[in-house]
């Protein structure tokens, strides 16, 4: 059976510009570090065969021995080009497809595998071509001459590494705004200013906050909750988080003029496990778990005095998203055969498809004319949070799986302590969403879970 992934983005450059680096099969490798090479055997045109080696030692050696020819199988020129790889026992074709879009261009990449051999190319080959998607089309956008204005807004990241930094980074480079990472060690293959900080004092790297145009911080920097709630872990969260946003308040605090912009990452877990309670932005904050409100309350609170025209404290539930760890983690267990409910199944489980993320963001930074938040708290939620044995149910039917039988809590604790992770994750959960969303008249793209995952997951 045929599965598709798909991926769009839009990017603030007319179509025959994006065109005309999309339209050459051979620059592929510019924009996409996945593929090392790519050779036609002719012009671009339907039927002209050629050669791409995706990138990795053992997968260039392999491919470049046992694969046939791709051959490009749909040409619209100024519109779609699709190519077609035969596999072992199964095919792989690849389209992308530009459309005019107020203000741009959306680009479109569709990746299918059919054929005995889908499930195994899809995991080998598939992962690097479809790995940072967004980034790849920031770097596309770049190829085709997108550049800010000297005025645009700047958007100083801190956590512009991580899943999340990337996602955004990438987006709003594509929209024509300035991009500047606050890493800890430069990552080369990535398309963006990238400043270097310690994450604790101020330095050097101050002077990325001063900029012709107006400027914004997102902060999302901080250690991956995903680990074990040992108590120098829950350390690690904690200063990773408070230290980052010290630094930043302070930097702030130095400048001529406020920051125009701020948006503070934090998270619903400072909620902890919540039960039946309704969270929104007003719902008091309980003792709670060390390791969720112990790492999320503090992680607020440093954040106090920012010296910023307009701030935003969002408080992000977990984000869907293909690559995120946990939808990957998810599906992984659901395709093994462990997907039935976790522990008592009654938990809440509140989410946010990354496109409603990323347009909520942009929305708390002033950038879309048609939604106005208010400074303050936020919760990054959708309207429909499911229990757990929703959740499990509903990937068993858009991953094709049968009933699966429970993972009783205990069996989770043990699984939790070989796999690394803290079983709070998944035994704890809460009912979060946004009064500010819905009274800003926000329009979630994927409000309900099956939405999401219809679009998320291969269909």
């Amino acid at each position: 059976m045929a599965r598709t992934t798909v991926y769009t983005q839009f990017i603030a450059l007319p179509t025959e510009l994006v065109w005309g680096v999309l339209a050459d099969p051979t620059r592929w490798p510019e924009w996409n570090p996945g593929v090392t090479s790519v050779q036609l055997h002719g012009p671009v045109a339907v039927g002209t065969t050629g050669d791409y080696l995706p990138r990795g030692r053992v997968y260039e050696t392999l491919h470049g021995r046992t694969a046939p020819p791709f051959v490009i199988s749909t040409l619209v020129p100024g519109r779609e080009l699709s190519i077609e790889q035969p596999e072992p026992v199964g095919r792989m074709r690849l389209t992308w497809t530009v459309t005019p879009r107020d203000g741009g261009t959306e680009i479109t990449q569709a990746l299918t595998f059919s054929g005995p051999s889908a499930p195994v190319t899809r995991m080998v080959v598939g992962s690097l071509l479809e790995h940072d998607a967004r980034v790849c089309f920031a770097r596309l956008a770049q190829l085709a001459g997108l550049e800010p204005a000297r005025t645009a807004l700047t958007a100083v990241i801190a956590g512009g590494t991580g899943a999340l930094g990337k996602h955004i980074a990438a987006d709003l480079t594509c929209r024509g705004h300035r991009v500047r990472i606050l890493t800890r060690r430069r990552d080369p293959g990535l398309p963006f200013d990238q400043v270097e900080w310690d994450g604790k004092s101020v330095g050097n790297w101050v002077a990325a906050l001063r900029n012709p145009g107006p400027t914004a911080i997102i902060n999302l920097a901080g250690k991956l909750v995903d680990c074990r709630p040992s108590k120098r872990n829950v350390d690690q969260l904690r200063s990773s988080r408070v230290d980052s946003t010290r630094a930043l308040v302070d930097a702030a605090s130095t400048l001529d003029a406020p920051i125009d912009c701020w948006i503070q990452a934090s998270t619903t877990a400072i909620w902890s496990d919540a039960g039946e309670t309704r969270c929104t932005e007003t719902t008091p904050l309980p003792v709670g778990l060390p390791q969720m409100t112990g790492v999320a309350e503090p992680w607020e609170r440093a954040f106090d005095g920012a010296n910023a025209a307009h701030s935003t404290i969002l408080r992000t539930s977990i984000v869907l998203d293909p690559q995120a760890p946990a939808l990957k983690r998810l599906g992984q267990l659901t395709k093994a055969g462990l997907g039935g409910r976790v522990g008592p199944g009654d938990q809440w489980f509140s989410w946010i498809h990354v496109e409603d993320w990323l347009a909520i963001v942009r929305a708390a930074l002033g950038l879309d004319p048609q939604v106005t938040l208010p400074d303050g708290i936020l919760v990054a939620a959708t309207d429909f949070p499911v229990r757990n044995r929703e959740l499990m149910a509903a990937l068993r039917r858009h991953l094709h799986r049968p009933a699966a039988p429970p993972t009783p809590t205990a069996i989770l604790k043990i699984g939790a302590v070989f796999l690394r992770t803290d079983p709070a994750l998944g035994l704890t959960g809460r009912h979060a969403t946004s009064e500010v969303l819905r009274e800003s008249n926000f329009t979630f793209r994927y409000p309900t879970l099956d939405e999401a995952l219809t679009d998320l997951l291969p269909r």
